[in-house]
């Protein structure tokens, strides 16, 4: 059965785009949320790449008193070893590899698509991501976590082994604690994966060294490959 596309906010460069950039919103938010922040990275109209910028269903959210609201799961408590939402997850696993697939289908190899998210959306990006069975250029996980990471192992996709990763966080993040954040680094890590990490002294948002670093990092993993070191 053909999965709905999600609606979403799409942004195009001014030809035919080389590339694209598939980036999920935070519990609570929409495809809206990040839209102002993309002309700040510069890879638009400089390296011709797409943007979509998909608005999560809304569903019951346990951890915010049982309240409907746009979520990728629901979410009962957040810490390691909390209960997790598998089939809401997987669910919204199989709503983001539809719009992966739209966009291999309209011309974009997969080696030229990076997953990136924030919260909730980079949790999805990251599991999503690294059981794709194509290869990503790669996934930005902003102020987040691993979420099913004891499935990982025997449902990690050969292909994407060695995808860029590229993580995030504040020091100070009340929602989604750092802690949880440098357990799911050190689970990819000892999982075989090279996650390229940063903090910044924030709570759960975003900064300007922080877009600032997001931006070259994906003018690396996007740029033409023979403009490549």
């Amino acid at each position: 059965m053909t999965t709905p596309l999600l609606d979403a906010v799409e942004i195009d460069p001014p030809g035919a785009p080389t590339a694209c950039v598939i980036w999920l919103h935070g519990l609570g938010a929409d495809g809206h949320d990040f839209e102002a922040l993309i002309p700040h990275l510069g890879i638009v109209e400089q390296l011709g790449v797409r943007v979509v910028l998909p608005h999560a269903p809304e569903r019951p959210v346990t951890i915010n008193a049982g309240m409907r609201m746009p979520a990728w799961y629901d979410i009962e408590a957040l810490g390691i070893g909390a209960r997790e939402d598998a089939a809401g997850i997987r669910q919204s696993q199989q709503q983001l590899q539809a719009l992966i697939e739209r966009e291999i289908d309209a011309g974009i190899p997969s080696r030229r698509i990076v997953l990136a998210g924030f919260s909730q959306g980079g949790a999805l990006v990251l599991h999503t991501g690294l059981r794709y069975q194509q290869p990503l250029a790669g996934i930005l996980a902003l102020s987040t976590y691993l979420p099913l990471r004891d499935a990982l192992a025997t449902e990690a996709a050969v292909a994407n082994r060695a995808v860029p990763i590229m993580m995030m966080h504040g020091t100070s993040d009340p929602v989604v604690p750092v802690q949880l954040a440098l357990a799911s680094r050190d689970y990819l890590v000892q999982q075989g994966y090279a996650v390229d990490w940063h903090t910044w002294p924030m709570q759960h948002e975003v900064c300007a060294e922080e877009v600032a670093v997001i931006s070259a990092w994906l003018s690396r993993v996007l740029a033409p490959v023979s403009h490549r070191d």
